[in-house]
């Protein structure tokens, strides 16, 4: 019977399913029915648009009577959670039944125009309204963030603190263009120094790292477009694992595993462990050495940033 496999989760958990997916469409089945739970723009840029419904699409079911309904699901492989494969790899083996000694897969994005052109624009555009001649997309916020008045938390221990937000900003945007990859409003008088984009959308992120010179972030969306695109990036990993969801085997990735001796695995989707996250909440919290080898890195990568006499196109994409 063929299958039809139905994906959700976040951001960069879809992601990570479309190198397995396509494995499977190109070796097993060229039809295979994927139903996008959420996310599902994610998978225009890839070879499986055309086999992918979203979830209500109009006689979706019709597709899927005759079909092996399969949700696979990373967190609950039991070689995932004992830090022997990262998602790339969990969704291969569940889906196309490889051994887990299997290379980790490549994710193979293929930019539309509209995105590559719009990323371009904006990225010039930030470039020369910090007169810098390169730039750095700075994710500081993955999506357990919360914030309230005046406070940004994380309590699953997977965002930057907004003091240490703050300080990486400040001295990046010394020597580079920043762009803030974040809708949330920081609760601030003081100027930021980034570039943050309103509005911009999944797709027109990715025309951004494609255009930018440098990732930094956390456990979020941006490190895999980042890894995919063939970006240098600095990872910095609080209470999940870096053998799971980032890739210490990328030359160009400096991790920095900031609770590498204090974390407790906390099983998402398997049991909930209010005891896990409480441990964990405070794990991103930077100390001054981790702080400094984290600006350190970039600017052994990037090189010395210097002023831009021009720009080189006009847009007119707006950011703020």
């Amino acid at each position: 019977m063929k299958k039809a496999f139905f994906v959700n989760g976040g951001a960069g958990r879809v992601l990570c399913s479309i190198p397995a997916l396509e494995y499977y469409k190109n070796n097993t089945d060229p039809d295979v029915v994927i139903v996008a739970e959420a996310w599902g723009e994610l998978f225009i840029s890839s070879s499986l648009r055309n086999n992918v419904y979203p979830l209500g699409s109009k006689d979706l079911f019709k597709l899927l009577k005759d079909k092996e309904i399969i949700s696979p699901e990373p967190y609950r492989l039991n070689a995932y959670f004992n830090q022997r494969v990262n998602l790339i790899q969990a969704f291969d083996m569940l889906i196309n039944g490889v051994d887990e000694t299997v290379e980790s897969k490549p994710i193979n994005l293929d930019l539309g125009k509209d995105d590559q052109i719009y990323g371009y624009n904006l990225v010039n555009q930030v470039k020369s309204q910090f007169k810098k001649d390169k730039s750095i997309v700075f994710q500081p916020f993955g999506s357990g963030v919360k914030i309230e008045g005046n406070f940004i938390w994380d309590t699953s221990g997977r965002s930057f603190e907004l003091k240490d937000v703050f300080r990486i900003v400040d001295e990046l945007s010394k020597d580079y263009a920043v762009i803030m990859m974040s809708q949330i409003k920081i609760p601030t008088d003081r100027p930021m120094g980034a570039a943050i984009p309103e509005h911009a959308s999944l797709l027109q992120w990715m025309g951004i790292m494609n255009a930018t010179d440098y990732f930094v972030g956390c456990d979020s969306m941006g490190q895999h477009y980042a890894h995919a695109l063939g970006k240098p990036a600095t990872v910095v990993i609080g209470s999940t694992y870096p053998e799971n969801i980032s890739y210490p085997n990328n030359k160009d990735f400096t991790i920095i595993d900031n609770a590498k001796e204090k974390r407790t695995y906390t099983p998402y989707r398997i049991t909930g462990d209010p005891a896990a996250e409480r441990d964990n909440e405070d794990n991103m919290i930077l100390d001054e050495k981790n702080y400094e080898r984290l600006i350190k890195s970039v600017k052994e990568k990037l090189g010395k940033g210097s002023k831009q006499s021009a720009f080189p196109l006009a847009t007119a994409q707006q950011t703020k």
